[in-house]
């Protein structure tokens, strides 16, 4: 808000009004698996992001029940000794992150060299301020980047009574096309298959159509290269023969790691947001993540199972990343804005950013626990202010989401 007085009386003004809405307020900060965090919390959950690239992990939902769950992956390394890594988002790997240009970014374009998944899953945010407003408690974190110039703002809120995430990244002052999406990760099990995977409807399902994991690495992969694929449940592997993988039962296949890209079809074909979900069988309940497919077309689906053996994973790393993107698999940002298979069959694998208006990107996460026999998500029922999860045996859980934060931004 622009206050027209004099110059120190606005200044003051403007102070006031950052102090009353929770802005400049110290913030609340540990150190949480060897990175300093911003936390922010309810009676349900209780979130923390890392200063250092905006890695939301440890999530804790439920938080007052006897059996609170936290879903997200922790790198292993992160309460090792200090350690040159190969790049800068593997410092504080974790959990869900924002990126841009979202893949390896190997290759520069037009004097533009990105490091892995950009500038800002590798450097320190600011703390902008917690704010409370009604029943919403909102983070915000900002970063300035110099590659490409510019600022995104991150906004993570927790409505009271819900355990869910309401993540809101306003891109400014970026002009161009870029990949970017969120980089959900999961915690595995080492129970095979006891991990059940189901989307929502989807035009194409790819294998990555070359080399993901690189035996001369010490990385090894299972799944055929460029292989297509309409259903999770058959996508061929690499050897000649043998049966093919089912990707809705993870994990599966120890030693591998692998990378699949799934197109979502659009809002208006669904009548309603893209979604994915996990449930985890055993620990009694599901992941899910919510979106607008107009925005994030896609899901890249990274399965990593201790398949890759150089520093600093060394065969241990056992993690899924649910990846909701607008991006060329996580090839960065000359792939995704060039000519590929995907693009030229008229899927989107980057988005076009005007520097002389904000672009903002909305998602949801959340937890929902589920009764014993539920097995896998069917299909989802939205309604005014919730969501109910249909399972294949037939069970229904229904939960608190106000989904229409994907299209309105309003909590």
């Amino acid at each position: 808000m622009k206050l027209f007085c004099p110059r120190f009386c606005g200044v003051a003004v403007t102070m006031v009004l950052f102090a009353a809405n929770g802005f400049g307020q110290e913030p609340n900060t540990r150190t949480i698996h060897s990175q300093p965090s911003f936390v922010v919390s309810t009676p349900q959950v209780e979130l923390a992001v890392t200063e250092l690239g905006g890695h939301m992990a440890p999530v804790t939902f439920f938080r007052s029940s006897a059996k609170p769950v936290r879903p997200y992956h922790v790198s292993p390394w992160q309460d090792e000794k200090p350690s040159a890594m190969p790049a800068p988002v593997l410092n504080a790997l974790r959990g869900d992150f924002f990126c841009m240009p979202f893949g390896g970014n190997s290759d520069s374009l037009a004097g533009e060299k990105h490091p892995p998944h950009g500038e800002i899953v590798g450097e320190k945010w600011k703390y902008v301020g917690t704010t409370k407003s009604s029943d919403v408690t909102t983070l915000t974190m900002s970063i300035e980047t110099l590659v490409r110039r510019g600022e995104v703002t991150k906004e993570l809120s927790l409505v009271a009574d819900q355990n869910v995430v309401y993540s809101k990244h306003i891109i400014n002052g970026f002009t161009g096309n870029v990949p970017l999406g969120h980089h959900a990760t999961l915690a595995m099990p080492d129970k095979e298959g006891s991990v059940r995977l189901a989307s929502s409807a989807f035009r194409l399902g790819m294998t990555y159509p070359g080399i993901f994991s690189d035996p001369i690495q010490r990385e090894y992969q299972s799944l055929l290269p460029g292989a297509r694929w309409t259903t999770l449940a058959k996508v061929p592997v690499a050897w000649k023969g043998e049966p093919d993988a089912d990707l809705t039962r993870l994990p599966a296949r120890q030693g591998h790691a692998d990378l699949v890209q799934v197109v979502n079809e659009p809002w208006e074909k669904t009548n309603g947001p893209a979604w994915m979900t996990a449930t985890f069988t055993d620990a009694g309940y599901l992941w899910f993540s919510l979106k607008d497919a107009d925005v994030l077309n896609s899901t890249v689906f990274w399965i990593e199972n201790r398949g890759r053996h150089g520093h600093p994973w060394n065969g241990r790393n056992n993690c899924l990343g649910l990846e909701d993107v607008t991006s060329f698999f996580a090839d960065g940002l000359k792939a995704s804005t060039s000519d590929n298979i995907l693009n030229k069959e008229g899927v989107a694998t980057s988005v076009k950013l005007e520097g002389t208006k904000p672009t903002i990107v909305y998602y949801i996460q959340g937890v929902v626990k589920i009764p014993d026999g539920f097995e896998m998500v069917k299909s989802l029922e939205f309604a005014p202010g919730e969501v109910t999860f249909l399972s294949t045996t037939g069970k229904r859980v229904t939960t608190k989401v106000r989904h229409a934060f994907l299209r309105t931004g309003k909590l």
